[in-house]
């Protein structure tokens, strides 16, 4: 083989094996399917750039609007191993205890990357998660845009000279009322957003009785804006034994919001945040 095509050889065969390399690198970086099952976690891989990534979500996950079409694999609580393996992901993503502990060790002995992530109430919880993913899906720089927006949005919170009492009422129609109390999402938020919990005094959820409504005398009710229309809108609300009698009832002061910005504590808390804070702020005086 003369010099010349000696070097031409060369030159094709490091051709190849730069192609080769980067094949491989693409497999051990960027995931290819993403299956997330966790409300946060599907917005946080979206914002980051990599919706088309995802393949699959659980059933909290409804933003962006998109990633409802994907394939479910059932509540962040009770996903099943078979389902998401039949998605073929190269990375599952989901929240410390919340995924079931057998179904991630039946994942993980199936040869699944699981990436589990500590799913903290807090504005700086929230930005410590989205770097953490950002990291994990080899994408790092993209996670100070999210980060700076946030700061950003926070900005616009404004002290409030009281606290008005909040109740966060989860509604799945009139027969299924249940209220949020401390250790939820909708308890910091809020706290954080500058109101106190109206019902601050036992842990997660309980069902709401007349008797209870009546002795918290919230202010102001919020919840999901699927729950009130799931009670048929105010009307709906209004009926709600024992609503009348309280201050919250008397001034129609409900305060609706999308679940996911409300709970999720991912990119948009710092705008959910400035919006309820907001919200406070308009409500009409006790009388």
């Amino acid at each position: 083989m003369n010099r010349k095509s000696f070097l031409s050889a060369l030159s094709c065969a490091l051709l190849l094996a730069g192609c080769a390399t980067e094949q491989r690198s693409s497999l051990t970086t960027v995931p290819r399917r993403i299956v997330t099952v966790n409300g946060t976690a599907t917005e946080i891989v979206a914002a980051l750039g990599l919706a088309d990534r995802i393949v699959g979500v659980d059933v909290t996950s409804t933003y962006p609007e998109p990633v409802t079409r994907l394939p479910k694999v059932g509540h962040d609580r009770n996903v099943k191993a078979e389902g998401v393996i039949s998605l073929q992901p190269d990375l599952v993503i989901g929240a410390e205890n919340q995924l079931d502990a057998g179904v991630v060790g039946q994942l993980r002995s199936a040869g699944e990357r699981v990436l589990l992530f500590p799913w903290q109430l807090s504005v700086e919880g929230a930005k410590s998660t989205i770097q953490r993913i950002a990291d994990s899906l080899y994408v790092p720089d993209r996670a100070a845009a999210l980060i700076a927006t946030i700061e950003e949005d926070i900005q616009g919170l404004q002290p409030m000279a009281a606290a008005p009492k909040v109740l966060f009422i989860y509604a799945r129609g009139a027969g299924s009322l249940m209220v949020a109390g401390n250790g939820t999402p909708m308890h910091r938020m809020i706290e954080l957003a500058g109101g106190r919990n109206a019902m601050g005094d036992f842990d997660q959820f309980k069902p709401l009785t007349p008797e209870a409504l009546v002795a918290a005398d919230p202010d102001a009710i919020l919840l999901f804006t699927s729950g009130l229309d799931g009670l048929q809108g105010v009307d709906g609300l209004l009926a709600v034994p024992g609503m009348a009698q309280t201050v919250a009832g008397r001034n129609k002061a409900f305060i609706t919001m999308d679940g996911g910005m409300l709970s999720n504590f991912g990119p948009r808390v710092g705008k959910a945040l400035v919006e309820l804070n907001t919200r406070f702020r308009s409500l009409t005086p006790a009388p």
